[in-house]
């Protein structure tokens, strides 16, 4: 059997296709790999809210999902919108990687500091824990933008872990924000194989149950509190408990709440800002 395996062409998303690869290749199965650009990957200018904000880099790959032309579509889990697309699940995670953001050029943070970072749920956190922070947009794959640190003169920028030691970049982390520092991502960290529904055999025997249960909680905070939220949001679940996080863009607030139940935690921070 020939599974035709979807995925955005940067070097990190092959990759990561990769690995998902890996996961389903055996008892006769053999996989074909189909790079495919989306929408997020074409404009690497305007920020990620004037080219549609969540989704940007998956939608044309659930499009192939949905017609045919693909089998399974592996994502970066965050990239996913917080609910499942009509006529597609997740059938399977992968183990989850290291979750949370590191900081490269730099072993911590400074005053007057300038960091590179597209991402507004890192603008706010970073604002909050050092207000004198010049936060500089900052896009682009993963080589791109340390690329872009140097040629700019950035004291440093922020990525994901999980990215860096998939390309063999640590050695460009100089610290490793703690989740009670900086609140990742919601499915951060974690790799979705995406299928179309009622075909969730195709990549069962890849799934992590344990990452199912805390990426589910995750999305499912994030989409409680509303998936077009303007204000920065973030969730992250440890294995015992779940953290959700809203916050002013500027940093100038930042409030995190706990609990077992995604939506009664999404609640309470709804609260917060209604």
């Amino acid at each position: 059997m020939l599974i035709r395996v979807g995925s955005r062409g940067s070097r990190l998303a092959l990759t990561q296709a990769e690995l998902a690869a890996a996961r389903l290749r055996g008892d006769g199965v053999e996989i074909a790999l189909v790079p495919i650009t989306t929408s997020g990957d074409r404009d690497r200018t305007k920020p990620f809210g004037e080219i549609g904000a969540r989704g940007v880099f998956v939608k044309e790959l659930e499009e192939a999902l949905l017609d045919g032309r693909i089998d399974v579509a592996v994502h970066s889990a965050k990239d996913m919108t917080s609910t499942d697309t009509s006529g597609l699940v997740v059938g399977a995670y992968l183990q989850r990687d290291d979750p949370s953001d590191a900081l490269c050029g730099a072993n911590g943070l400074r005053a007057g500091m300038r960091i590179g970072t597209a991402s507004i749920r890192r603008r706010a956190q970073l604002l909050a824990l050092e207000p004198t922070l010049s936060i500089e947009p900052l896009r682009g794959n993963v080589e791109t933008r340390l690329r872009k640190r140097a040629e700019r003169g950035l004291d440093a920028i922020v990525l994901a872990t999980c990215g860096l030691e998939r390309l063999g970049l640590a050695s460009e982390i100089g610290y490793r924000f703690d989740p009670a520092e900086l609140l990742p991502e919601a499915a951060q960290g974690a790799l979705a194989l995406q299928v179309r529904a009622g075909e969730d055999e195709l990549v069962r025997r890849a799934d992590d149950e344990e990452t199912r249960r805390r990426v589910e909680a995750e999305r499912a905070c994030v989409a409680a509190i509303g998936g077009g939220c303007l204000a920065p949001v973030a969730a992250f679940h440890d294995g015992e408990t779940l953290t959700g996080l809203i916050a002013a863009e500027d940093g100038s607030w930042v409030e995190r709440r706990r609990g077992i139940d995604p939506a009664a935690v999404a609640s309470e921070l709804l609260a917060l800002v209604s």
